[in-house]
């Protein structure tokens, strides 16, 4: 006997799509996802119509293909704000902060902000406004920009359409304050294997940052270091960096059982 036949097969068939689109490194045209669902390409364009209007697939017009949109990464984050990754990154971070001396923190993605989860303050160190529930602009974080880099560039570009996206927290001026400035940026993340920040947060407080992915390699949170900037030397961040990402590595096998591919 075959599968039974579903009930709402137009519900079925939408989350058959935002599965399969889930799967994908990247965003696919209509025709391929008829083809792989072995559906008749009127109703995928019906039901590719309904996800749009609702945020959860994105068309990209130019190349013809449809990607996951905002609200499946809010969806995402909706979950890893609960208690999963909270309670599987938690004792992570202990383990990084008493091995390291600094602070550090686990974030998600909300929006255009990121929002903190996890907070493991060091001993003796003074507190941050990084605090769980606390959400910042992720173009301003090491947290954010390790989770914009690990996000396809048409996903970056929808978050951050215009000037008004930009915003700064004090009167230390960003060098992230346009699109141009934030690609150029990413682009050094993912060349350097990690993010950095530099008192945008805080005067006087450098972070790095690693992405946690699942394992198609798409960004599901992030983990940071914070310090005084005196105290951890430029030279130092990168074996820093590996540090972090060891641990946001961890992370994403006990969240998906394997490592990233």
């Amino acid at each position: 006997m075959g599968a039974p036949k579903p009930k709402v097969p137009a519900a079925d068939n939408t989350l058959r799509i935002l599965r399969l689109l889930s799967s994908r490194r990247g965003p696919q045209p209509a025709s391929a996802i008829a083809t792989a669902l072995e559906l008749p390409r009127s109703t995928v364009y019906q039901l590719l119509a309904v996800l749009e209007d609702h945020g959860l697939v994105m068309h990209l017009k130019e190349e013809k293909r449809y990607g996951l949109g905002l609200g499946a990464f809010e969806l995402s984050s909706a979950y890893s704000r609960q208690e999963p990754i909270s309670r599987l990154g938690r004792p992570l971070l202990a383990g990084l902060v008493d091995a390291l001396g600094e602070s550090a923190h686990l974030a998600v993605l909300h929006g255009r902000d990121v929002l903190y989860i996890v907070e493991e303050r060091a001993k003796g160190r003074p507190s941050l406004v990084t605090d769980v529930g606390v959400r910042l602009p992720s173009h301003l974080t090491a947290s954010g920009r390790a989770i914009l880099a690990a996000l396809p560039k048409p996903q970056v570009r929808a978050l951050y359409p215009n000037a008004a996206a930009f915003v700064s927290r004090h009167e230390t001026t960003s060098p992230i304050s346009g699109y141009s400035a934030l690609s150029r940026h990413l682009d050094d993340v993912r060349t350097r294997g990690f993010a950095t920040e530099h008192g945008e947060v805080t005067p006087g407080f450098g972070s790095v940052a690693a992405a946690v992915t699942d394992h198609l390699g798409w960004p599901t949170a992030a983990i940071a270091v914070t310090f005084i900037e005196d105290r951890v030397q430029a030279e130092e961040w990168p074996a820093l960096a590996a540090r972090i990402q060891k641990v946001a590595n961890e992370l994403t096998t006990r969240l998906y059982g394997r490592p990233k591919a």
